[in-house]
């Protein structure tokens, strides 16, 4: 009961400090994370820490290869890469 405690105090925190899109996959992945950090020595805080982290990643790479090579100048074909 600790445990769902901590993670609902976790992502309240995450939603709390960073904007919208900072948070997107943060939640999904502080769940996994701290679930996870439970039953893998009972570090579900340091787990729903890092699995948010991981989350804001996943969900950043996945909107940058959503991007078309117009919106993203980096892999514009006129740039020659």
């Amino acid at each position: 009961m600790n445990t769902i405690a901590t993670l609902f105090a976790v992502a309240a925190l995450a939603l709390a400090v960073s904007s919208p899109a900072d948070a997107k996959g943060c939640l999904k992945g502080a769940v996994v994370g701290g679930v996870a950090g439970h039953y893998a020595g009972r570090h579900g805080v340091l787990g729903a820490a890092a699995g948010c982290l991981y989350g804001r990643h996943h969900a950043k790479e996945q909107e940058r290869q959503q991007r078309t090579p117009e919106q993203d100048p980096k892999r514009s074909p006129q740039t020659g890469m």
